[in-house]
């Protein structure tokens, strides 16, 4: 290594990493107090709900060399997902009838896609240099990757907690590799958010309960994905359509329209689970609902969520005779979980449009 050239490695670095499709990449160094004492006052106030792997791991999160000795410095790429453009999106969360799904996860799972292309970069690196230490990360692992990527110069945290680019927006996934090169460190990106309030605004639970503070135990994203039991009764009716994830934030925010769509086929939806009626979705079986979500980060919620969260969107839809029969048919589903959620709908259904619920068995409770 006394031989190389750092910057015009981390130059190389750069410049291979957007050949295997990144769109940004950046460097920085392992220094996250500040976002440490962060991670500990959102701790505190118990902000995190059940993500209990947010506390498991200790200081290593926070502290890049305590995950991987040896760490001195983290290489940190983005690359564009959106799949289509921002307007049909909006048609789509605008669709009761259609379950509407965060644009992250319609196409394959994300964290294959760049752990292959970040495994990718580190090769080749080692054809340039010969062997050296490294861990390739994608959401993988306790790692700060959104405190990290603003320090490499990717872009900051807005005031909804996810990372902006002023030339890309914030539709974007980020990765990370740990290694012990000694690299020179890009600078951090200021912030750009100024006085706009419109994430905070516009968040259907409330969830962001000041600038740069989440509560997750309110966000969709997480009563969706994240929350292994009943979503609160006072949530649901604010929970609408979506039946995995939430993009509002993104969807308002004025720095996404310098956003791009994706043009890695691997991010284009699936099986149309962007434009999907609600009971079609609901209709699905276990079987199915594994063949269709195959290699799709939506298949970690499991059936049982799957089927929660469709109801409580049924139950948010205007009153059909199809959306009856529809929850109709899970009224004796096998997993209470899933029951107790129908029972929900049917009933939130009756007393929002005053209309009667009732099949040949007779009324429903």
């Amino acid at each position: 290594m006394a031989t190389i050239n750092r910057h015009c490695l981390t130059q190389s670095i750069k410049k291979w990493g957007v050949e295997l499709g990144f769109q940004q990449v950046g460097i920085s160094d392992t220094s996250l107090s500040e976002a440490e004492q962060h991670l500990d006052n959102w701790i505190k106030k118990d902000y995190h709900g059940q993500l209990h792997y947010m506390v498991k791991h200790g200081k290593k999160r926070s502290d890049p060399k305590l995950l991987i000795p040896g760490t001195k410095r983290i290489i940190s790429v983005r690359i564009d997902y959106l799949p289509e453009n921002q307007k049909r999106i909006h048609t789509a969360l605008e669709s009761p009838e259609d379950g509407f799904i965060s644009r992250y996860a319609l196409g394959r799972d994300y964290h294959k896609v760049i752990r292959n292309r970040l495994q990718k970069l580190c090769s080749r690196i080692e054809e340039e240099i010969g062997p050296f230490g490294y861990r390739a990360f994608v959401d993988s692992a306790p790692v700060l990757e959104k405190a990290i990527a603003e320090k490499a110069g990717l872009g900051w945290i807005g005031k909804h907690t996810n990372l902006i680019n002023k030339q890309a927006g914030s539709w974007f996934f980020l990765g990370e590799i740990y290694t012990d090169l000694e690299l020179p460190i890009d600078s951090a990106t200021s912030s750009h958010c100024g006085d706009c309030t419109a994430c905070i605004d516009i968040c259907p639970t409330q969830a962001i309960i000041a600038p740069y503070q989440l509560d997750a135990r309110r966000c969709i994203s997480y009563l969706t994905i994240e929350l292994h039991g009943s979503i609160p009764e006072p949530l649901r009716p604010l929970i609408g359509n979506r039946i995995y994830g939430c993009d509002d934030c993104q969807l308002i925010c004025p720095w996404n329209r310098f956003a791009k769509t994706t043009q890695n086929p691997d991010f284009n939806p699936r099986h149309n689970l962007n434009s999907s009626q609600l009971v079609n979705l609901f209709s699905w079986d276990e079987k199915t609902f594994l063949k269709k979500t195959e290699g799709s980060a939506i298949r970690r919620i499991g059936h049982h969520r799957w089927l929660r969260n469709i109801a409580v969107a049924l139950g948010n839809a205007k009153t059909s005779q199809l959306i009856t029969q529809a929850l109709l048919k899970h009224r004796d589903n096998p997993s209470e979980f899933v029951q107790e959620h129908v029972r929900w709908a049917l009933k939130y259904q009756k007393s929002n449009h005053n209309r009667p619920i009732q099949d040949s068995a007779g009324p429903a409770q």
